[in-house]
């Protein structure tokens, strides 16, 4: 059999790597590198490669006709049209198949196994199923596709590249060489250049599904960020149950600081309080600081003084958001919930000062008129108590507080991962 490879393919042909993940624009040669792997792999008596694609009539409408073309001289019998099975003259076997029912899939010993489009896939597929296949012959696995956003396929990019026995790859369009570069020129005009990246050049982009935020980038918006004590907090909650979710963050200079969330499955409000008390209180512990020698003098003592009044445990200002609007609470069910939350900052005064708003009518009047109805929340409850007055605000830089509202993304910064 005579193969021509392109190097970028014969790049990812040539690695000696149990298991290899390719990321790959569109019309690189994936599924034709992808075919040629499953051809060596199945030249060997009672060897057993398969193709695996997102679904089974996609797998078979995408591999099956050209599987068939680069084995034709090679068959033991003709191919199984039920099975979409091959056997080969070497004694060799290469199947199709979808991981649309992978567990259909159970059973088969695999020495050799393709995953095409493994960003559609569920991750089940390989995890639960098509893995164990692979472990009495110590088989070898090709991960193969586009990206789809951050979903499982980069996490198992990312993840390989830390792996003993795995390789990464990862090529444009461009390099594959199947695609004249007047074309590619042509298609930056006709998309957008996010999808562009994503389909061209095989870059895992945010593609704003299943997202708030269309804009957010990780590159960025994601950095460290660390708790500024002179800085009130603010936690921002939905009302949901399951689950009940809400961030606490901060707001400097104009931007908004996003230092934890919560997602808490089958919960509630009084759960959510407790577990923002639990993530807050650290806020407010002080470090331990080492006691001047005996004999360091009077100045390293007045020293000591000094950080050890700096660094005592503060009050923590709050600010809270909710789902309401104007002075108005929008359900019972929501009345109930502000109240409940109400009562737990009185019962720790000790540790949290909750904020209100005490905008003027002009203010407001002025933000009415300049369809941008929230700004940052002034003034504090100094028994440390909650007033419903707060609700007036959905969020910082909100369009809609009563509707489908939408932050400004282009200011913010999330730690550590998407929200």
């Amino acid at each position: 059999m005579k193969i021509l490879l392109k190097d970028p393919q014969a790049t990812v042909f040539s690695s000696d790597q149990r298991f290899r993940v390719l990321v790959a624009g569109r019309r690189f040669g994936k599924t034709y590198l992808a075919l040629v792997e499953l051809c060596q792999a199945a030249a060997a008596p009672g060897h057993l490669a398969w193709y695996v694609g997102p679904s089974i009539r996609q797998a078979k409408r995408i591999a099956w006709k050209p599987l068939k073309d680069m084995t034709r001289p090679y068959w033991a019998a003709k191919p199984n049209e039920t099975d979409l099975r091959i056997e080969l003259i070497w004694g060799g076997t290469i199947c199709v198949r979808g991981a649309d029912n992978y567990e259909s899939l159970r059973g088969d010993g695999l020495d050799f196994l393709v995953l095409d489009e493994y960003a559609s896939m569920a991750p089940e597929a390989w995890t639960e199923v098509l893995r164990p296949a692979l472990a009495d012959k110590q088989g070898r696995a090709l991960f193969i596709g586009t990206p789809l956003g951050h979903n499982h396929f980069f996490d198992l990019y990312e993840a390989a590249q830390e792996r003993p026995n795995w390789a990464t790859f990862q090529f444009t369009t461009e390099q594959g060489g199947n695609v004249a570069p007047e074309e590619l020129v042509s298609a930056t005009h006709e998309m957008d250049e996010r999808t562009y990246r994503q389909e061209f050049q095989a870059r895992f982009e945010n593609m704003g599904v299943g997202r708030a935020y269309y804009a957010f980038e990780r590159e960025r918006n994601v950095r460290p960020l660390a708790y500024n004590p002179r800085v009130p907090l603010f936690w921002a909650l939905d009302f949901n149950n399951n689950p009940l979710c809400s961030v606490i963050g901060q707001i400097a200079n104009g931007r908004v600081h996003i230092l934890d969330e919560l997602i808490l499955p089958d919960s509630n409000t009084p759960a959510a309080c407790e577990e923002f008390l639990e993530r807050t209180r650290k806020l407010t512990t002080a470090p331990e600081l080492p006691a001047p020698p005996a004999d360091s003098g009077e100045q390293a003592e007045e020293l000591y003084a000094e950080l050890t009044r700096q660094f005592q445990p503060r009050l923590l200002n709050v600010f809270i958001y909710g789902d309401a609007t104007g002075n108005q609470v929008r359900t019972s069910a929501s009345r109930t919930d502000w109240q409940i939350i109400k009562n737990f900052f009185g019962r720790y005064s000790d540790l949290y000062q909750a904020g209100q708003s005490d905008r003027t009518s002009e203010e407001k009047e002025k933000e009415q008129e300049n369809g941008n109805p929230t700004k940052e929340p002034r003034g504090h409850l100094g028994d440390g108590r909650i007033d419903h007055r707060i609700v007036d605000y959905g969020g910082l830089q909100y369009e809609n507080i009563s509707g489908n509202s939408t932050v400004s993304a282009g200011s913010a910064s999330v730690n550590g991962r998407t929200t």
